[in-house]
């Protein structure tokens, strides 16, 4: 099945790269990618991140087995090259001691109570002399691949302190990068603008709908109420009126009016 999906996906990039040229399909597809990249939520891509820096640690430990038995081997070889170098400047003694016995002319030499002739001597001398050279060089081969070795190792020590530091700082960068998503998350919450219509959104309204109308209860409840059933306790509380006297003068005003029309209609 993956096998038909990915010939499929194949030929349809062909066929795009025939119609359209390499240079359109490739963007589209790197557009493609972008898109798909910015669909993936954050937070998910911070615990990507972090199990990353997670998975370092078996790469970090694998180098620190390798170095520490570096160092043991190195420590070895150190102690042979110093070993080595004594048994040296020991035999170059013995050699300088033959060579001047032999510088004295004697015939007949005594080393550790027993008799030697000057042949034996300087049958001595020549081989103890081609050892050393056989010796020091191999001294002088050990002593270049101990720097080499402690050379490897310090850049080993330098690039395993620098995976430590880079992890560091990555762990260090994750916690920023939680707490500036965090503190979006807060601004998201706490703003007024509403994204969408969601459960906060209708809570929020409601809150305010029960606001509003607890604002208008108290200025119902505050309002001057005026009662018009009460019986005036005081004289200014209600004027005096003499109703006759007001339909007469009423009355009289309106008799030209009527004389005037009744004439008119006869």
């Amino acid at each position: 099945m993956f096998k038909k999906s990915f010939v499929m996906g194949a030929g349809l990039v062909l066929l795009l790269t025939l119609f359209f040229g390499r240079s359109h399909v490739m963007t589209t597809i790197g557009m493609v990618r972008e898109t798909v990249k910015e669909s993936v939520p954050i937070d998910f891509e911070i615990k990507r991140a972090r199990q990353m820096i997670k998975e370092l640690a078996p790469e970090i430990d694998k180098n620190l087995r390798l170095m520490t038995y570096e160092e043991v081997e190195v420590d070895a070889l150190e102690e042979r090259v110093i070993a080595l170098d004594q048994r040296l400047n020991q035999d170059r003694n013995d050699i300088v001691r033959l060579k001047d016995d032999l510088d004295q002319g004697s015939v007949t030499f005594v080393y550790a109570g027993r008799s030697y002739s000057a042949k034996q001597v300087k049958a001595e001398l020549t081989s103890r002399f081609d050892q050393f050279k056989t010796q020091a060089a191999t001294l002088e081969s050990q002593k270049q691949i101990l720097t080499a070795r402690q050379t490897g190792l310090q850049a080993a020590h330098d690039k395993l302190d620098g995976m430590l530091d880079a992890k560091r700082q990555l762990e260090v960068e994750i916690e920023n990068l939680e707490a500036r998503l965090a503190m979006v998350a807060v601004a998201q919450t706490t703003s007024s603008f509403k994204f969408d219509n969601s459960r906060l959104s209708r809570t929020q309204e409601l809150i305010s709908d029960i606001s509003t109308r607890i604002q208008v209860a108290e200025k119902l409840v505050n309002a001057d109420v005026r009662y018009f059933d009460r019986i005036p306790l005081n004289a200014s509380d209600e004027v005096d009126r003499d109703i006759t006297e007001e339909v007469a003068e009423y009355l009289d005003g309106q008799q030209p009016e009527i004389e005037a029309f009744v004439n008119a209609n006869q």
